[in-house]
Formats: structure tokens, sequence, C-alpha cells
């Protein structure tokens, strides 16, 4: 039997599996911790991704993911962020649910001290939208406010996995190159998601050329162009004139089978990720506070003891606001 499955046998939000932190009990919980402190916390989106697919596609994406990724590690996950800010390309599209980059930063800020109190220090954001931009904003904006011993990293799951999401021309599998629901998107939500995909209503677009290429790059910066998509405006029309189908691609030549050896690596790579991590920092060690750190050692000490064990709560630092 294979490792990883694709498909799955299907989601575990609602299920007593122990594998998501809002179906474990209190109890549950602190027996988690004392072994493994580690929890994914997974990103997505909710928006247009044309007539075939699930407006759930960015965060059903990573959410399959990271629950095989407990499965096999014993780390936890977090309830999806089903709300993700968007590039101004995206302004307008119906079924497109926008949120504006100082909110969702504010919102995963104060979702990093929520589980570093708790004692999830370790924390893996694991993103399926294109919002690159916004994640790490949070994370620099959490430890300049806190400065607490901590481990906290961002993952675009298609940074990890370049070469899996190219075209044949540039060495992948996909007849045309990653943009938005198209082959390749919707590729991999087949071999994760299949139910929620019907290819019964796939269609494809050619979206309108506003800039000369060899510059920008594609979704997942698979082609190392010098400007990835998400650093200019101009350079892309906006969805809801060039493809109001909600597809900027050619989604009728979607596959799963193009998307299981990129899978089966990007699964690899979270795997080794928590464990590397984890076998460095077991539970409950962190990096040193001198490391991390220049605020008064016993305060910090405090806050690492916790309110339940005669410390104090991250908030005496500060407020998330």
């Amino acid at each position: 039997m294979e490792k990883w499955q694709f498909p799955p046998a299907g989601g575990q939000m609602d299920l007593p599996t122990q594998i998501y932190y809002q179906t474990m009990n209190g109890h549950e919980i602190q027996e988690r911790l004392k072994k493994n402190d580690l929890i994914i916390i997974p990103v997505g989106s909710s928006e247009n991704h044309g007539p075939n697919a699930c407006s759930g596609e960015d965060t059903f994406l990573v959410t399959r993911m990271a629950e095989q990724i407990a499965g096999a590690t014993g780390c936890t996950v977090a309830e999806p962020i089903w709300y993700g800010s968007h590039p101004f390309h995206h302004m307008g599209m119906p079924g497109t649910i926008m949120v504006p980059e100082e909110d969702l930063a504010a919102y995963l800020r104060a979702i990093m001290a929520g589980f570093w109190n708790t004692g999830f220090r370790k924390q893996i954001f694991l993103n399926g939208h294109g919002q690159d931009y916004v994640i790490p904003l949070a994370i620099h904006q959490f430890a300049k406010k806190y400065q607490v011993p901590a481990i906290i990293v961002d993952v675009n799951w298609w940074f990890v996995i370049p070469e899996h999401i190219r075209d044949k021309a540039h060495g992948g599998p996909f007849d045309t190159p990653f943009i938005h629901a198209d082959e390749c998107e919707t590729s991999y939500s087949q071999a994760l998601f299949p139910e929620m995909i019907n290819q019964e209503y796939a269609v494809s677009t050619k979206p309108m050329k506003i800039f000369p290429e060899g510059h920008i790059d594609k979704s997942g910066n698979a082609y190392g162009l010098p400007i990835p998509f998400w650093q200019q405006i101009g350079a892309s029309a906006i969805e809801v004139v060039s493809t109001p189908e909600g597809i900027v691609g050619d989604a009728t030549l979607a596959d799963p089978e193009k998307a299981k050896p990129g899978l089966t690596a990007i699964m690899n790579y979270l795997e080794k990720l928590v464990q590397d991590i984890l076998k460095m920092y077991p539970a409950g060690k962190l990096p040193p506070i001198k490391a991390m750190s220049m605020r008064d050692k016993k305060e910090i000490e405090d806050v690492i003891k916790g309110p339940l064990n005669g410390g104090k709560h991250i908030y005496t630092l500060g407020y998330p606001t």
C-alpha cells in the first residue's frame, strides 16, 4: 500500500480522529503537547474556480495534504483559514471573497499568539492560495511584537515542487502553464478531492495579454522569471473582464495522474520538515531565548511556563492588535 493516498478516503475536519485541534478535548490537547507540540495551520481562500470546481479548492488542497502529514508524524492540524487576501486582478469576480491584507495579517498574528499561548510553539502555515505577500508579513509582525522563542514557517506548497507544476516545454507534466483553476490546479484537486470536481463543466479560456512575455512569472513562480505575479499591477488583466468563467487556462486537460508525482514530492518534503523540526526541538524544547529575544530573560521564561503552570500568558507582552 502506498504511503500517501491520492485520492484519500475523504476529509477529516468533522471526525474525532485527533488530527484537528478543534475536534480534540482539553485532556487530549494536553497529552498531545507532551509528545508533539507542532501544529500545521492551513491557509486557503474562497474564490471562483470555474463551473467545474468548488470555491474552497485552495483550502481543500492544503487540508487534504495536512491531514495525511499529521497521520504520519503525530502533529496536529488547525481547522483552516477559509478566507484569504487576493491580488488586485481578482477584484470584482463573483464568488471570490476578498479580505484586505492588513486584516488577514492581523488575524494570522492573533492565531499565532493564541496557539503559542496554548503550547503549540512550532507552527507551519501551509498556504494554498496566492497570498504569498501577506503570511510572511504576519509572521515578522508577530516576532517583532512578542520576541518569544518560536518556530513559525510559511510553506507555499508550489514553491517546493516547481519542476512538477511546469508545462512540458519546460520539463513538467502539463500541456499548459499553471495559472489559476486550470489544467494544473484542477489536476491536483482531482487527486485530492475528486468528489468536489465535476469535469463535465470544465472549460478552456484565453486570458488577455497586456504585458510582454519573459518578465512576470506565472502562478507558483515555477519558471524563475524576475518578477513574481504579485509584484505588479498592469501586467495581468482583471479576471472578471478577461476570464469571467473563473478559469485562467484550460481546465479540460486536467488529469489526476499528472499531479501524483508532484503530490508525492510535496508530501515527502512536508513530512521531512516536520520530522527535522521535532528532531532538533522535541516537544517542550525551543530555540534559546538569547537567540531570539533581548527582553528580560525572566519575563520570557514566565510566558514560556504559561499561566496554568505558575507563569504568565503571552498577552502580558502585548495584545495582537
